[in-house]
């Protein structure tokens, strides 16, 4: 038998992504084991670096979205949402790293690794925990807020909490595209806008101005707005 193929590892941009030997793409594992994490999917041709200022979507910050492959019918609603609304807002998708895990609970190990990576402006995170017979998907649901929660506070890095929690099939899915929205797309939205906010109040302390004001360019939903 032969040798097994090596995958060769990511240059320092974590957007610009090589192949191994039998052409899969690839991305190295957390640590120096030589495990790899391929991608299911095949990725957008990614410009020539030369070119990339002249691309739509290239003064975009590149985000990672890591996404629960567990409900992958509700996850795989939620990941298209979030990619619809990136675009939406003027990115392109080669500015989008796509990382799945297998379900919610490895989400914060996923993206405490990518958001201390070079290069991810942001992180969104997608999941679904449905309800069952027992307290189990409190727990679930608990720990990875709190985590989640965590992650941002100590990265400073802004982490979207695109993660249904619902008591049946038919609350995920009205909440996956349905008529109660996407929350993929509203993760991906409260991601960008508080890059920028975070950007405002940068450009703020740069210039010594305490009154700088910085107002968000999407409104979220209000729901107590009716009432």
């Amino acid at each position: 038998m032969g040798s097994p193929a090596r995958a060769t590892p990511l240059r320092d941009d974590p957007v610009q992504c090589r192949r191994d030997a039998d052409g899969t793409e690839a991305s190295p594992a957390a640590g120096a084991s030589g495990v790899y994490h391929r991608r299911v999917t095949q990725m957008p041709p990614q410009p020539d670096p030369a070119e990339q200022t002249k691309t739509p979507g290239a003064g975009m910050p590149a985000i990672a979205v890591v996404v629960s492959k567990y409900n992958a019918t509700v996850t795989s609603k939620l990941l298209e949402g979030a990619k619809a609304e990136y675009t939406r807002r003027g990115g392109s998708e080669w500015r989008l790293g796509i990382f799945e895990v297998p379900g919610t609970f490895e989400l914060p190990a996923m993206a405490g690794v990518v958001s201390r990576l070079k290069g991810w402006g942001g992180v969104v995170c997608l999941g679904c925990v449905i309800k069952g017979e027992t307290s189990h998907d409190e727990v679930i649901s608990n720990a990875v807020a709190t985590a989640l929660a965590n992650l941002t506070t100590r990265t400073g890095v802004p982490v979207g909490f695109g993660v249904i929690t619902a008591n049946n099939a038919e609350q995920a899915m009205a909440r996956a595209g349905g008529d109660k929205g996407n929350k993929g797309a509203e993760a991906m939205a409260a991601v960008l806008g508080t890059m920028r906010a975070m950007a405002d109040i940068r450009q703020g302390a740069e210039a010594r101005n305490p009154g700088v004001r910085s107002t968000l360019e999407h409104q979220p939903e209000d729901k107590a707005g009716g009432a």
